[in-house]
């Protein structure tokens, strides 16, 4: 091996260390809370957009499961996020995911349907937890015992993955979309609200998975 390569290697090893140790502090609440039983993480998706349902996702990880570079799905590449998905649903003891669609959306409010989206998540999931880790929300009409934790999808490693699982489902459906109602850019926008989605929407009007409470500003009501 050359120098070249030795000083390559020992950064890649260096690199892989401090993500190993990043990620021994988001298994904090998973240890703190270990003697509970299955810990199941949850987070959605899609709250702000204009188009689109909302996502959630429920995971739940093995005890000390290493899944390098699990963040905020927010915090993380488009590429980056579908390969630890892949990574995700290849290690995940189970994996829940729960969809609201527009016309609920616009009939219960994004909140309430965000916690439907949650329950159906959970209620997908092929193993019953004996704990949910939320990011930072308590769900109502769940019996399972709740943990809310602010900014949970960068504290702890079952939100974030749940985070991740969300973000990548919702991302697959709005780049179908894109082929149904073309014109939007739904494929790289994902349904919010950017220039050019606005401005497709004053020019094309909305589609049938426009969000109509959330596009009053940009539509006329007769739209």
């Amino acid at each position: 091996m050359t120098k070249a390569e030795l000083l390559r290697e020992q950064k890649r090893q260096e690199k892989v260390k401090a993500e190993r140790e990043r990620l021994e502090i988001m298994r904090a609440y998973e240890r703190e809370y270990a003697d509970r039983g299955l810990l199941c993480g949850i987070d959605e998706a899609g709250r702000g957009p204009l188009a689109g349902p909302v996502a959630a996702g429920a995971v739940i990880l093995p005890q000390d499961c290493e899944i390098l570079y699990l963040n905020d799905s927010k915090k993380l590449s488009e590429k980056k996020r579908e390969l630890l998905y892949d990574e995700i649903m290849e290690k995940a003891l189970a994996v829940g995911v729960g969809l609201v669609g527009p016309e609920r959306i616009d009939e219960i409010n994004i909140l309430q349907a965000s916690y439907e989206a949650m329950r159906l998540a959970i209620g997908s999931l092929k193993i019953q937890p004996d704990l949910l880790l939320n990011d930072a929300v308590t769900i109502p009409g769940v019996e399972i015992p709740q943990i809310p934790i602010i900014k949970g999808d960068a504290k702890s490693v079952s939100i974030a993955a749940a985070s991740i699982v969300a973000k990548v489902t919702r991302d697959r459906i709005m780049a179908e979309y894109e082929i149904m109602f073309s014109g939007y850019g739904f494929a790289s926008n994902k349904g919010y609200g950017s220039a050019k989605h606005i401005e497709a929407l004053k020019k094309l009007g909305p589609c049938r998975i426009h969000r109509r409470s959330f596009i009053k500003n940009f539509v006329g009501q007769g739209s």
